[in-house]
């Protein structure tokens, strides 16, 4: 079966499952890359020689080849606003195909203002796409919902998102020693206002003054680095907050792989947020904000994480939002009061990574939903990737 994605870069979160397509295809998948822009997601592997790409961007040829793709492939995938001009050329054929994406209103009824939205809109419900084989693969737990409020793929969303590799970080069961073990937190992320970096920091000062035995990590950068910093001191937890800056993300796995906690803080701007993947697969409990658009989907809270009320997106350092830090606070200092549930919880993530969250088992999900839906049949799968989604 010749099967096409269209999208607008070949990266680390695109490529892991593309690896698997192209061998469970027995060498029949292509990804269709759109735009020549560079890995924005600060992946360092080239993927250049991946047999299966094609870069439309990079000549008149490449693009003919991949509108001839588009209209007579047996399944296409396409996402973002780059593919439409191939999602209209094929949907004119009534050709079976998904539509991949995130949540269209991240921002609310601002988000309806939006020309590509507007655009992908009118092509749905004028091109009357929704009598056609087309349905959607949502890289969000909020995507459904989003899609029901427009009037669009009712019936026809299934669960979709980032798949990580899972098969470099070997998790072994962490020991605790109550006497002797400090509990190791991580928080990796850009120092952006809605990714909310205050919040570890807040965290970090109750922890302290309980008398909690712990080291909080924080990796990365950006805008509000300098004020986070100056946050820690004016707290005074510079001894128990470390801050590394930018690191590799070789070396973010490995110190994911070293750490007991991680925390996931952003609010409803976030789409997907690869990093609950990588941390889960790493061993880490992960405790992240419920309004991130993986959460729903990967974290059972309790059993492979801990779920906490998303920060408001006006929440900041000076205007921090109580509500979702008491509710951070609360989860956190369980986890240190009852560490052996650490290690409980860490390896159900890794196994829920590992078994129906990896790249291997979305490949094969996706190819038996097409099977599924070419047979005239809702999907077979019951869980993870491919499963029904409804609005929530």
């Amino acid at each position: 079966m010749k099967l096409v994605f269209f999208s607008v870069v070949l990266n680390q979160h695109q490529a892991p499952v593309a690896d698997e397509l192209w061998e469970l295809t027995g060498h029949k998948y292509v990804f269709v890359e759109l735009l020549d822009i560079g890995d924005t997601k600060g992946g360092t592997e080239d993927y250049s020689g991946r047999p299966y790409l094609l870069r439309a961007w990079d000549s008149h040829e490449a693009h003919a080849k991949a509108m001839e793709l588009a209209l007579t492939a047996e399944a296409c995938v396409f996402s973002g606003a780059a593919s439409l001009p191939f999602q209209v050329a094929r949907m004119k054929r009534g050709l079976l195909s998904f539509e991949m994406g995130e949540r269209w209103l991240k921002q609310g009824v601002r988000n309806l203002l939006s020309f590509n939205l507007l655009r992908g809109m009118w092509h749905y419900h004028t091109g009357k796409w929704n009598r056609k084989p087309l349905y959607k693969l949502c890289c969000s737990a909020y995507c459904a919902s989003d899609q029901y409020r427009m009037h669009s793929f009712e019936g026809r969303c299934y669960k979709w998102g980032y798949f990580t590799r899972v098969d470099d970080v070997c998790f072994s069961e962490k020991q605790y020693d109550a006497e002797y073990h400090r509990i190791s937190i991580m928080w990796c992320a850009r120092y952006l206002a809605w990714k909310h970096p205050e919040l570890p920091i807040y965290v970090a000062a109750h922890l302290k003054s309980k008398g909690y035995q712990f080291i909080l990590d924080m990796y990365g950068s950006g805008e509000l680095e300098k004020s986070i910093i100056e946050l820690a001191g004016s707290l005074d937890v510079n001894d128990v907050v470390k801050f590394h800056g930018v690191v590799p993300n070789s070396e973010i796995r490995i110190a994911m792989g070293k750490a007991d906690i991680f925390l996931f803080t952003s609010d409803r701007n976030e789409g997907w947020g690869a990093v609950a993947n990588e941390s889960m697969a790493s061993g880490c409990v992960l405790v992240a904000s419920k309004a991130i658009g993986s959460i729903p989907y990967l974290v059972d809270d309790g059993n492979t994480g801990m779920i906490f009320s998303s920060p408001c997106v006006d929440s900041s350092f000076s205007n921090v939002d109580h509500d979702s830090l008491l509710a951070l606070i609360e989860k956190v200092s369980w986890l240190l009061e009852n560490p052996y549930e650490i290690s409980r919880i860490g390896q159900n993530a890794q196994r829920n990574m590992n078994v129906v969250w990896s790249p291997a088992n979305a490949a094969r999900s996706l190819l038996q939903l097409i099977a599924d839906l070419k047979s005239g049949r809702e999907t077979s799968i019951s869980e993870g990737p491919c499963s029904k989604a409804l609005p929530i």
